[in-house]
């Protein structure tokens, strides 16, 4: 058995407008940077050890997984497969910019994500490809663990549809809102995957039962 924490980085200074922030680098907020320690804090008071601690290599997601790595001692593990889902001529901009510059293909992604991605971006599928085989490797080396992972909110949002078993191209209606910094649970056991908990906060503890 293996658990998952998934956890949306902290809010970026993108977040207000509601960019699109897939590979650009945007730096988190101060109250980011709150949200990071806060995570530090949930993690130093866990009574179950947590194993290890993995994070995409964007600056924001490094720097709100820092805190609770550095609670823990451990050395966070930096993976390129859990970068966000590439938004091609989306990145940057907001819904309205996306429908001025080019509305046909906003349309057709906002009706089906997966069969209509934004274009010049990245497949959702081989996102979740890539994501999911991080979780497996994951699993693999900690089978009786719980390991911290911090990514992103397109990312996370697929990944639980695919673990689950919900179409991909329902991840928007499914699940709405991934809040930045909270605690998100996944658990393994014999192949199947659960969720334990969403969108929690970091005042919760870890479910060990």
């Amino acid at each position: 058995m293996t658990d998952f924490i998934l956890v949306r980085h902290g809010e970026t200074t993108w977040h207000d407008e509601n960019r699109y922030a897939g590979r650009t680098d945007v730096p988190l907020t101060p109250r980011g940077a709150q949200q990071a320690a806060a995570l530090g804090a949930w993690a130093a008071r866990q009574r179950s050890r947590i194993d290890a601690v993995a994070s995409s290599p964007l600056s924001r997601a490094r720097l709100t997984a820092a805190p609770a790595a550095e609670a823990l001692g451990l050395v966070p593990r930096i993976d390129e497969r859990l970068l966000e889902v590439d938004f091609g001529r989306g990145e940057g901009l907001t819904r309205d910019e996306m429908r001025e510059r080019f509305p046909e293909e906003l349309a057709a992604f906002l009706r089906d994500p997966v069969a209509h991605h934004l274009p010049g971006g990245e497949d959702p599928r081989a996102a979740v490809a890539r994501a999911g085989a991080a979780l497996t490797d994951l699993a693999e080396e900690f089978p009786d663990g719980l390991v911290l992972v911090v990514a992103h909110s397109t990312l996370v949002r697929l990944l639980l549809c695919h673990q689950l078993g919900i179409p991909l191209a329902d991840y928007r209606r499914v699940f709405p809102v991934l809040h930045n910094g909270a605690l998100t649970e996944l658990r393994l056991r014999d192949g199947q995957m659960s969720l334990l908990r969403l969108n929690a906060p970091t005042t919760h503890t870890h479910v060990s039962a």
